[in-house]
């Protein structure tokens, strides 16, 4: 695809109403979002910027970022039957955090994503918790592999059961996720609440922009909704 045209092309965002009032026209910004959102860091996104002839700040990419992750409801309220949960380790900063992560077996949306300064029963009821506040999990069994998690699951009457194969799903996820920040998921510079940021654009790109092939190409949002 040509560079011209592919400005052209915009993100279902980009009619928002966080766009108005800006003076950058809205295909640049919803392309700069879509880098950013796939791993670029905001310098990168501003040196592809300026290839091209636009010339922006990196703290304007970010301003647009956060723009659309603010105004954006991600992903939709689900109802689940078969969700896989599971955690991974990154580094801020120097210091290990883990995140937190539960996607849908079925529709492959993912449900939410959360950081942490520790992993444990605890921390995983919480973000189990979290979860239950966002989606209707009445009929969902969780897909887990571990007690501590079933221990979790009880805590706050979920169901769950030990599954080393479907749920192997969430850990594709998580080999998505260390693709698109290979330069620095074991190397984070930042704070645990900018990294949050950055996993919920993520989340929205994954959800909304990202097609799958085992859903004939249709993005986790299409499948759930269709």
């Amino acid at each position: 695809m040509l560079l011209p045209n592919l400005l052209k092309k915009c993100l279902d965002t980009a009619t928002l109403e966080c766009w108005e009032r800006e003076r950058t026209a809205t295909p640049v910004r919803a392309f700069a979002v879509r880098l950013h959102a796939t791993g670029c860091s905001l310098r990168e996104t501003k040196a592809i910027l300026a290839l091209l002839g636009v010339k922006r700040s990196h703290q304007a990419i970010f301003q647009w970022a956060h723009r659309v992750s603010d105004s954006v409801s991600d992903p939709p309220s689900a109802s689940p039957t078969r969700v896989a949960v599971d955690e991974t380790a990154v580094k801020i900063n120097g210091e290990w955090s883990w995140v937190y992560a539960a996607i849908d077996t079925e529709t492959k949306l993912l449900l939410d994503v959360k950081v942490f300064d520790r992993h444990g029963t605890d921390q995983a009821a919480a973000f189990l918790s979290g979860l239950a506040e966002k989606h209707d999990l009445s009929d969902t069994v969780f897909l887990v592999d571990g007690y501590g998690y079933r221990t979790a699951l009880f805590r706050i009457g979920l169901r769950g059961h030990l599954d080393y194969t479907e749920r192997n799903l969430i850990e594709k996820w998580f080999h998505t996720l260390k693709q698109r920040i290979d330069r620095f998921h074991t190397s984070w510079v930042g704070s645990r609440p900018s990294v949050q940021r950055w996993l919920e654009q993520f989340v929205h790109y994954y959800n909304h922009q990202r097609p799958h092939q085992s859903l004939e190409n249709r993005t986790p949002v299409e499948e759930e909704l269709n």
